[in-house]
């Protein structure tokens, strides 16, 4: 949870809310700007919060922006004594971050604050608890407004759009992709992002890709354990040839091939030998 007392209070005589109220911005500071105004009366706007409820930057970067958001007039922290309640001593003090859409000089801030100093009660702060890491399909909708300013969304609004998008990202759709889709031919103004993205996630969703076909398996030829000759499975039972499972050992048939082989071989050799001895005899 956010440490109490850093709620968001809205600075008086605001402009309405419009198009391109933080154009001048940076990047990252118009995105947390977009963020910070549609937060509601009272939310913790801490740089720890706020890293909780966006995707694309952490407390150190939040921290920065805030910085700069304070120099270029959208906010000012302030510290205020109360007088302490009944039966407590001491001093107490409480925290307050002022926001103005609108940019205000240092001047109007200090006459602003100046009249605002009577002491208030603590403000109930509007914390975030730990989430999940983000998904894929609300880092890409968190990251609209970084390209597109007509398209900043809230927290809320990611959260609420998120199923809608990972249905795109499911259907083999890329996030960059999806993006360059979103952005594509806005109307001028967009008078409600989140609709208007509802709209066109709907209406826009892309058709299943079909499954593909799976190509053609090529034949499998087992191999003899033993000789490792090869052939189909139903014809190598127990994973042996026929000649091999001839005998109790599993390669005896084909060595008894081999051996008989041998044994006419050497006959033919005794038979030729004895032809010649019995020619030199008869020319003796």
């Amino acid at each position: 949870m956010a440490k109490p007392g850093y709620g968001k209070r809205s600075a008086p005589d605001q402009q309405m809310s419009r198009i391109g109220d933080f154009a001048q911005l940076p990047p990252r500071e118009a995105y947390l700007a977009s963020l910070i105004d549609q937060l509601p009366e009272n939310a913790a706007m801490d740089a720890k919060t706020l890293a909780k409820a966006q995707p694309l930057y952490g407390q150190q970067a939040v921290r920065s922006a805030l910085n700069e958001l304070g120099r270029a007039g959208h906010l000012r922290r302030v510290r205020r004594r109360i007088p302490p309640a009944e039966g407590e001593t001491g001093t107490r003090w409480v925290f307050h971050t002022f926001w103005s859409r609108t940019a205000r000089d240092d001047e109007w801030w200090a006459g602003t604050l100046e009249g605002d100093a009577e002491p208030e009660a603590e403000p109930e702060v509007v914390g975030v608890d730990d989430v999940a890491p983000p998904s894929e399909a609300y880092v890409a909708l968190a990251r609209l407004g970084l390209q597109e300013p007509r398209l900043a969304l809230s927290s809320a609004d990611c959260t609420a759009l998120e199923p809608l998008a990972a249905e795109w990202l499911a259907r083999g759709v890329l996030p960059d992709q999806l993006t360059r889709i979103l952005v594509a031919g806005l109307p001028d103004p967009v008078h409600a992002p989140r609709a208007f993205l509802r709209r066109r996630l709907t209406d826009k969703l892309p058709p299943d890709r079909p499954a593909p076909t799976p190509s053609p398996r090529s034949p499998h030829l087992m191999e003899c354990t033993d000789c490792g000759v090869l052939g189909r499975p139903e014809a190598l039972p127990g994973g042996l040839c026929l000649a091999c499972r001839g005998g109790s050992d599993g390669g005896s048939a084909q060595r008894t091939v081999m051996g008989s082989v041998a044994v006419q071989a050497r006959a033919a050799e005794v038979r030729a030998l004895i032809r010649t001895v019995a020619t030199a005899r008869q020319v003796v």
